[in-house]
């Protein structure tokens, strides 16, 4: 493999194809901090909820609000930047994402006024989305077939790594203040929390203009010449020509690719499309984000100090990464549809011990929830496999394949349905937590995150076709 500097070398699945390894390492580097903002953002809030509730005045509903008013900015943010990545380019829509992470982050740091802060947090919500989708869908358009998968789910390990980042830097800042409601410079700390993701996102923006446009974008839009620069540079000169003959005949040219492509005349949408959404939607519904957004609540909930909760919080983070580390390593050998099996299986296993684990909880004279000793380990143990199991199946693999599975006439546009589907379950999720752990319980609320990992396994098994080691040229929808 080639170092920093470039160089060709490694021949490609079709063995006689030659990469610049250095080369598509730096951009996947590059692109993949739109993963770790996307993982910093959606991480930042846990710890501020205290802080948010006594500046706004908030209940259940309001905070639930207040924290998915991202999510509903991600929904947007994935779908028009899945559409608008086919008008104005990949790179050019990163770096539209990059800009609102920055401003998001110094107005939710700052702003005294509840509505501002829900508009701010909107606003960095779409660039959450746009990241979301962009990041693989680039990197799977420049990755060579036979490292795609271990490229892409890069992102799934940045996504974690700035959910960690999220959960240290919390820590810190709140044992630094005292809590999460004292000051550090006059400054609240919940809002240095937010602040804080000004730094890597000025980071993202300036990185951005260093790595070059998507080749299979250049060749859409009739820019052959860019397009076999980009490819030369990755593969060669005469990888290159066969590359760009390959990619300009995947597309029709008498057709222009435009959002009518993922629609079909008897199901409303092609099949491959239902099968994106299907991924996208079964990744939120098993509830892994309750665990990201609200694991100090959910620990706290579980009788347990803010400080022990953020360090549980730390703890899920760090396996989390550890697990992604593992995927990267077999993705690209073992393939996508046996990871996503194991996982699902994982899940529903662990989800049901912590249904288990929450069912025997009684409540103190505050009213607030506490474990006995069995039950509290079992909680936490099934808590840190559940994230396990997650981060090494579905975590990285329905990017991966989101980024890979569409063909490439309609790959924009597909992503922008899922990507809308992913953050609208996710928004589901998270609006309805606090609620449902109020209503019927942690207990009862496991128990339907439970149910939505059993009923994945048979979708998977159903619905899912392998992409590994296939050319983005070859799948058809």
């Amino acid at each position: 493999m080639a170092g920093p500097t470039g160089g060709l070398s490694g021949p490609d699945i079709a063995g006689n194809d030659r990469i610049n390894m250095g080369f598509i390492i730096a951009i996947v580097a590059v692109a993949t901090i739109g993963g770790l903002l996307f993982g910093y953002d959606s991480g930042a809030v846990n710890g501020t909820q205290a802080g948010l509730q006594a500046q706004f005045n908030l209940d259940a509903n309001g905070l639930g609000f207040t924290v998915g008013s991202l999510l509903i900015g991600c929904a947007f943010g994935a779908f028009f930047a899945g559409r608008l990545a086919d008008v104005i380019g990949r790179r050019s829509v990163m770096i539209m994402a990059a800009l609102l992470f920055l401003i998001g982050a110094l107005i939710q740091g700052v702003t005294e006024v509840h509505m501002i802060f829900v508009a701010a947090r909107f606003a960095g919500g779409m660039a959450v989305g746009a990241a979301s989708v962009l990041s693989p869908l680039y990197i799977s358009e420049v990755a060579p077939a036979r490292i795609r998968g271990r490229m892409s789910t890069v992102q799934q390990v940045m996504i974690i790594s700035g959910l960690t980042g999220a959960f240290l830097v919390n820590y810190f800042l709140a044992q630094h203040a005292g809590s999460s409601l004292g000051e550090i410079a006059g400054t609240t700390a919940w809002r240095w929390m937010y602040l804080a993701q000004a730094a890597p996102a000025a980071v993202f923006l300036l990185a951005l203009f260093l790595i070059p446009e998507s080749p299979r974008y250049l060749v859409m839009r009739g820019r052959d010449e860019a397009a076999l620069k980009v490819l030369t540079k990755l593969s060669g000169a005469e990888a290159a020509e066969r590359q760009l003959v390959e990619i300009r005949a995947s597309f029709d040219q008498g057709h222009r690719p435009s959002f009518a492509d993922v629609f079909a005349k008897r199901t409303l949408l092609r099949p491959i499309v239902w099968a994106g959404i299907m991924l996208a939607t079964f990744q939120q519904f098993v509830g892994i984000n309750i665990i990201f957004y609200y694991g100090e609540t959910l620990w706290r909930l579980a009788g347990v100090s803010e400080e022990v909760a953020l360090e549980r919080n730390i703890l899920s983070g760090a396996v989390s990464i550890a697990a992604v580390l593992v995927a990267l390593a077999v993705i690209d050998k073992v393939g996508r549809k046996p990871l996503l099996l194991i996982g699902s299986v994982g899940m529903a296993v662990s989800l049901a011990a912590m249904t288990w684990a929450f069912s025997g909880a009684t409540a103190d004279a505050a009213g607030n929830l506490a474990l006995n000793e069995t039950a509290g380990l079992t909680a936490l143990v099934a808590a840190n496999l559940y994230v396990i199991f997650f981060n090494f199946s579905w975590g990285p693999v329905m990017w991966v394949m989101l980024g890979e599975m569409f063909p490439n006439h309609m790959r924009g546009s597909a992503l922008a349905v899922a990507g809308l589907a992913q953050w609208g379950a996710n928004y589901l999720v998270v609006q309805s937590f606090p609620a449902l752990a109020d209503g019927i319980g942690l207990a009862g609320t496991y128990a339907l995150y439970t149910v939505s990992a059993v009923i994945s396994v048979f979708l998977v098994r159903s619905f899912i076709k392998e992409t590994k080691g296939m050319k983005l040229e070859d799948m058809t929808g």
